[in-house]
Formats: C-alpha cells, sequence, structure tokens
C-alpha cells in the first residue's frame, strides 16, 4: 500500500488509498486576497495565524502557506509565514510557490517532513525543484502539465504524469512521494471534466500506484452555487481513489462530505472518526457515557 508520510514538529500525517481523505486548508494564500497581501507584505500575519487556526479547527489536516505577493520579497515573506502557522497550530505543511528561492527559505525553516507544491515536467522546473525535494527528505505535489501547457486529453495528463515520477527517481525520490495532481478542469467549460478526473485518478492509483490530490475549487469555477458542486465531487473524486485535495474547510457541508465518503469508502474504521465528529453533546446532569448521570439520579 502507498503511503505519503508528512509531518510537522508535533504530528505525522499519512496520505493512502486506505487512510482518510487529507484536507489540505487553502486559506493562506493571498492570491485574490487584496487585504491579507497588504499585512503579509507589511509584516502583520495576524490574519494568518488566525486563518491556520480556524481551518485546523474545522477539520485540515494539514494546511497550504503561500506568500505570492506582487512586488513582494516573497522568500522572507513565506518563511516567516511558516513561523508562524507552525506557532499556532501542530499539522504538517505544504509549502506553495513557483519561484524556488522561497520554496528553500520555506524548507529551511520549517520542522518537520514538508510537501512541496509544486513542480511540472517541464525540464528546467525539474532539474530545480527536484534536488531542493531531496535535499529536505520532503515529498512533492506533481502538476501534470509540461512545456506544451494543460492538455484537456486525460491520457496526455497521465503521460505527464508519469515522466515526473519517473524522473523523480533518478534523483532518488520514491514514487510514495510524488504525489500527482491531475489538474481539474472547469465543469462549466468542459462538461466531460467530472469524467475524466475520475478516470484519470483511478489510472494513477492503479497502474502508477501514486497518490493524488488537487485545486478542488477548480471545477466549479465559473458557474454559480459553486459549494454544492465542490461538496459533490469530493466524495466522487474519493470514490475513483483521490487521497487528498487543496481544499477550503470552512464552507458549509464540505467537511462533512469527506467524513461522509471516508466512512462509506471503508476509511474510517468502526465510523470512529464520524462518530467522535457527529456525537450529540451530553444532556446537562449527563456524563459522556450517561451513567454517571443516570447513578446520581437512581441514588
Amino acid at each position: 500500500m502507498i503511503h505519503t508520510l508528512l509531518s510537522s514538529h508535533k504530528r505525522e500525517v499519512t496520505i493512502g488509498f486506505d487512510r482518510p481523505f487529507t484536507m489540505i486548508g487553502e486559506r493562506i494564500n493571498p492570491t485574490g486576497r487584496k487585504i491579507l497581501a497588504a499585512e503579509m507584505k507589511n509584516g502583520d500575519y495576524s490574519r494568518v495565524e488566525a486563518d491556520a487556526i480556524a481551518q485546523v479547527a474545522a477539520g485540515a489536516q494539514m494546511l497550504d502557506v503561500n506568500a505570492g505577493i506582487p512586488l513582494a520579497d516573497e522568500p522572507a515573506i513565506l518563511a516567516e509565514a511558516i513561523r508562524r502557522v507552525q506557532a499556532v497550530v501542530d499539522v504538517p505543511l505544504c509549502i506553495d510557490s513557483s519561484i524556488i528561492e522561497a520554496l528553500e527559505a520555506g524548507l529551511s525553516v520549517y520542522q518537520g517532513r514538508a510537501l512541496v507544491n509544486s513542480t511540472t515536467a517541464e525540464e528546467e522546473v525539474m532539474e530545480r525543484v527536484l534536488p531542493l525535494v531531496k535535499k529536505y527528505d520532503a515529498a512533492v505535489v506533481a502538476i501534470s502539465n509540461d512545456e506544451t501547457g494543460i492538455s484537456e486529453d486525460p491520457n496526455v495528463r497521465f503521460e505527464i504524469a508519469k515522466r515526473i515520477v519517473e524522473r523523480a527517481q533518478d534523483y532518488g525520490i520514491k514514487p510514495c512521494d510524488v504525489i500527482v495532481d491531475p489538474l481539474v478542469m472547469p465543469i462549466g467549460a468542459i462538461g466531460q471534466a467530472g469524467v475524466q478526473v475520475f478516470q484519470l485518478v483511478r489510472r494513477l492509483r492503479e497502474e502508477l500506484k501514486v497518490n493524488t490530490t488537487c485545486g478542488a475549487s477548480n471545477i466549479s469555477f465559473g458557474i454559480p452555487n459553486r459549494h454544492g458542486i465542490n461538496n459533490a465531487f469530493l466524495p466522487m473524486a474519493i470514490a475513483s481513489g483521490m487521497t487528498s485535495a487543496i481544499v477550503n474547510p470552512l464552507h458549509a457541508g464540505l467537511v462533512d462530505s469527506v467524513r461522509a465518503a471516508d466512512v462509506l469508502a471503508g476509511n474510517d474504521p468502526d465510523c470512529e472518526n464520524w462518530i467522535t465528529n457527529n456525537r450529540e453533546p451530553p444532556k446537562e446532569g449527563q456524563s459522556a457515557g450517561g451513567r454517571e448521570g443516570r447513578r446520581r439520579r437512581r441514588g
């Protein structure tokens, strides 16, 4: 069974076919968030810290940390954001940047075993990112596109993913440490985007035997009631074999959809996680098990 082991300074998370689906919180990303971008650029990380705490409280088992701010010192900001996040939560992090210097800055201060987001199949990108992944004993997200861009053909995207997995082995990176992003296309633009990605995820699991991830909200881009689509997409992706995704755990119903899918996929033994998170609180005067309260009433 393929397992990708990630860790913080206090906690381990294992992504795998037989494990609960891993939700990677997406909120620490200044793209499209002008206030957050301005705050981070000015050295104010209070919103970063609050977003980290809120996402973990909502159910995220990992957090994505991005500091892509135009005309800013991204390496320094990303490193400081990682320090601040690790000071307030104990989950592993996904270090997210397209700038190699920022990735190295983040990895150099990170406590634990990180997930690097990401590499593509472009040779120049792999030659820069993969040695860094090996140097810091990290895992890496492999995005299924190359110099030609993003193909709408899922068979082409499979072959690109295979190329990255094979190239990573040249650097001593095992397939279990490559998590493939098959690239989810917007369903509003490509009507078969859902079917395509489900088929592709099954191939990646059965043929390449790798874990998978995605930016889940891409599926609903450009159409109304995006949350409804996202909340339906994730259980179907899980049923097809997807093992993690970058999501917003604060959106209503999303975490419950994922946890229910874990139950139905057999990845929540004895429904323990579901029961723990959905058990009704004890009534006043009654303990969690109910026995002490009943004994007191009888006496």
